[in-house]
């Protein structure tokens, strides 16, 4: 199963699934909370029940059920008035304000606004009012559920981000020991090609062909620092973007299959060069890549350009080939380690590339545009020198 091309996906799921659970807990909490609720109302008419009975006692009557009813409530806010609304009693609100009038009258309009008051009718002729509201322990259970998911929502993302960082470092620690050994296993027949270089130049064998083995060799030093400074902290420096990017084009072009045209465009870039901090190496390696890939795109036959413009603060680099194109839902995931569509090569070089032009450098690659057979244009955005 391809976990990780279908990673947003499954990120959809986990979301919809964590959504149902907690839409899950607020139900059943909310029930939970409705029993209770129901439960108080109950309080509360006993409570009213009590007092319209100690009011119609006479001086034998048995009241002290009644009266351990009341004492009995201890949680529920309850406010008794007249009709005027002159408080009789209040019990289990702030004992710091209970004794201020004002204070009482806003807290029995906000009780009213929330629960209608239990009418009692003491006589005919008078009718008190028993104002409530919901305990404090019913409040603080209301907001526990949203609490509990907040924690459990911090606690993912916690553990999400702590994993990513996790594996992104293995990754890493993966890439940069196979990079370094790769430069190392490099470096031996590397050293005795050059050997056989001196010899073939001592035996005046034909210029050109020597000419171009040690413009291989020279390519193969290049190759071989690369891959040395994977890993560590690349050195940059103020750079003539535009003379580097045609050297690597114009190497890449005598190697290039000869049905395909690689033509080199600075023309937008102005006549001056164009001063920008790279890192040589592994910026040529970005370029070796795209165009590399755009050959492969191209099936043997068809054009790819590479051309820079000077956008004033910015200098634009595109790679364009008119070959089979890119999906759109794969535009994004060509950038990720693994993802290949050859049947041989382990897909690091988009990878890479990606994070020598962000990470390394503070720029931007994509793909700008797709359309198959027609144009597909890769683009890097740098920071000019300031």
């Amino acid at each position: 199963m391809d976990f990780y091309g279908k990673k947003n996906l499954w990120k959809f799921i986990l979301f919809i699934f964590a959504v149902l659970i907690g839409a899950a807990t607020l139900w059943y909490t909310e029930s939970f909370l409705d029993e209770l609720r129901e439960q108080e109302i109950k309080k509360v008419k006993q409570f009213a029940e009590a007092i319209r009975n100690i009011l119609d006692a006479d001086i034998n009557t048995n009241i002290t059920f009644e009266q351990s009813i009341i004492r009995s409530n201890t949680t529920i806010p309850i406010i008794w008035a007249d009709a005027e609304g002159n408080v009789i009693e209040a019990r289990n609100v702030d004992p710091q304000k209970r004794d201020n009038p004002v204070w009482l009258k806003h807290k029995m309009e906000e009780m009213q606004a929330e629960i209608p008051p239990i009418e009692i009718k003491v006589t005919d002729e008078l009718t008190q009012y028993l104002y409530y509201q919901n305990s404090i322990l019913l409040t603080k259970l209301r907001y526990y559920p949203f609490v509990l998911l907040g924690v459990i929502s911090l606690f993912i993302i916690i553990a999400y981000i702590a994993f990513s960082n996790a594996r992104k470092s293995e990754q890493n620690q993966v890439w940069n020991g196979l990079a370094k050994e790769t430069a190392h296993q490099i470096g031996t027949p590397l050293s005795s090609l050059m050997g056989w270089m001196e010899l073939l130049r001592a035996k005046e064998t034909e210029h050109e062909m020597v000419e171009e083995m040690e413009k291989d060799i020279n390519r193969l030093n290049t190759i071989t620092d690369r891959f040395s400074k994977i890993g560590s902290k690349p050195s940059i420096s103020n750079q003539d973007i535009v003379a580097i990017t045609e050297e690597s084009v114009s190497y890449l072009k005598a190697r290039s299959p000869r049905k395909v045209e690689v033509v080199f465009n600075a023309e937008e870039a102005g006549t001056s060069g164009l001063s920008v901090k790279l890192n040589k190496p592994l910026y040529e390696w970005v370029i070796e890549n795209l165009v590399r890939n755009a050959i492969d795109a191209l099936e043997g036959a068809g054009k790819i350009e590479v051309r820079i413009s000077d956008l004033g603060k910015r200098v634009k680099i595109e790679v364009e080939d008119n070959g089979k194109g890119i999906p759109v839902n794969k535009q994004k995931t060509i950038f990720r380690p693994g993802f290949t569509t050859k049947s041989r090569g382990w897909g690091l070089g988009l990878s890479l590339a990606k994070r020598i032009i962000e990470e390394y450098h503070g720029g931007k690659i994509f793909v700008a545009q797709s359309d198959p057979g027609r144009a597909t244009i890769f683009r890097i955005l740098l920071d000019k020198e300031t």
